[in-house]
Order: structure tokens, then sequence, then C-alpha cells
């Protein structure tokens, strides 16, 4: 069991991670998926736009696999190892990939766009009402501040979360404070299985801001007494939390 262990999370530490590629997770950790549907929510709004946005996109894979860009698309990336992943794969569609250095000064004219699009990527409410036109739409899927806790109990209960108080109703309220209206708004729970040692480790490799300062060699006793879980329960389950918002800015 031990020698399992140590292969599992040796190979998790090695692998590579570009753009916003899971894939060295597939079927590792099977995740529930929340009830709603962000991809087609942004095809709906998609045919009327005339000038988009996409927050935090990542390598631009989901940007890129959207049919029928509007002639003024363009992105923002504030992870520099992602920047040029996204350029390779945005540019060619005519795509402006923006480095985002500070987040409350996004480097875009006022009333930009017409459609701004945002999954799991933060958002300063001020700056998002000054770069949509005036009933512009805002789309976003966040990641609430309780995703994933069991993870946190189980590792480091010594440390506190930074983000539990983050969900819904939090970011409605600052969405509404500047200036937008609340058109959608949904909230959900779904269910994650970690099947190895080596998906937890990956994750927590990458989801960075989980348990910050997370090394295998800390976490060491506690990642080989989660290992003998998985071992003998077969999962280690957690309780993901995810909200989506649909907002238009006030004329």
């Amino acid at each position: 069991m031990r020698a399992n262990f140590e292969t599992l999370v040796y190979e998790a530490e090695q692998a590579h991670f570009s753009g916003w590629d899971f894939s060295y997770l597939k079927d590792r950790l099977v995740e529930e998926e929340p009830p709603w549907d962000y991809r087609q929510m942004v095809l709906d709004r998609l045919p009327g736009a005339q000038s988009l946005l996409d927050m935090g996109t990542g390598g631009g894979e989901f940007l890129a696999a959207l049919p029928g860009l509007p002639a003024i698309t363009c992105a923002t990336e504030a992870w520099e190892p992602n920047l040029a992943v996204a350029r390779r794969r945005l540019e060619p569609l005519g795509v402006r990939v923006e480095f985002l250095s500070n987040e409350e000064q996004l480097p875009f004219d006022n009333q930009s766009f017409g459609l701004v699009i945002n999954r799991h990527e933060s958002v300063v409410p001020a700056e998002l009402h000054r770069i949509l036109q005036p009933d512009g739409i805002f789309i976003t899927q966040q990641v609430g501040g309780k995703d994933n806790l069991q993870l946190n109990d189980f590792l480091a209960p010594q440390i506190h979360y930074p983000y539990a108080d983050w969900d819904m109703a939090c970011m409605a309220g600052q969405l509404e404070a500047a200036g937008l209206t609340l058109l959608e708004q949904q909230e959900s729970f779904p269910t994650y299985r970690f099947l190895d040692i080596g998906a937890i480790v990956y994750y927590l490799k990458v989801i960075e801001w989980q348990i910050p300062g997370f090394n295998t060699q800390t976490y060491r006793e506690r990642l080989l007494a989660l290992h003998e879980k998985i071992q003998t329960e077969g999962a280690f389950i957690t309780t993901s939390h995810r909200f989506s918002v649909i907002a238009r800015k006030n004329l």
C-alpha cells in the first residue's frame, strides 16, 4: 500500500499542467455537474452580441470552441504560463488576449463590451460595470467558498480558509450595488469523488488556493492516512460549491 502511495504521489507531482486542462484527472476524479449548463447560457446570448470579453480564459479552450465569435472578441488571463497557450490558440481566430496584471484595472476602454463571460474568475463589479455597454450582459459561473472543504478538514483543519463567505448572495449583492440588474441566479453543491491519492495531490497542486502552501512533504502523514481511507472505502467524497449569475447593466 505504501509503495502504491509513493508512486501515485510522485507521478502527480511530476505531471504537467497547461492551460486549464484537467485531463490528467480523467477517470480519477468523478464530478457531478451542476444543474445548469454554462456553455449553453453563453450560447443563448452569443448571437446578439457585437462584442465579447472572456475573463480568465485559461488556455482559451472554452472560447475557441464557441461558434460565431463577434468581430470584437477579447480575453484576459492573469496566470502568465497560460498566456502564451491562450495566444497561440486564440489569436489565429482574431481574438485579442490581454495579460491581466491588476483585476481592479481592466485594460479596456469604457463601455467596450456588450457581453462579458466569466467562468471561475474573480471580478471587480465596478470595473465590470465600467467596461460593459448600457444594457450589456454579464454571465458567470463561480466556485463558491464552501468548495471541497472536506479536503481542508481532513488535511489542514488548522488553516482558516479565506474564501468561506463567497457565495451567490454575496456576488449578487455586489453586482446590484455596482449598478447591474440580476436576471438569473442559481447555486448548487455537486459531489466530487476522488478515486486515488494522486488525483488529490494533482488537484491541490493546481488549485493552490484550496490549501495555501500545500506540499506533499508537510502533509505526508495526513496524505498517507487519506490514501488508506480511499483504499478502504473506494473514494474520498467531497462537496463542491458552484453558483451562476446572469446580470444586465442598467441603462
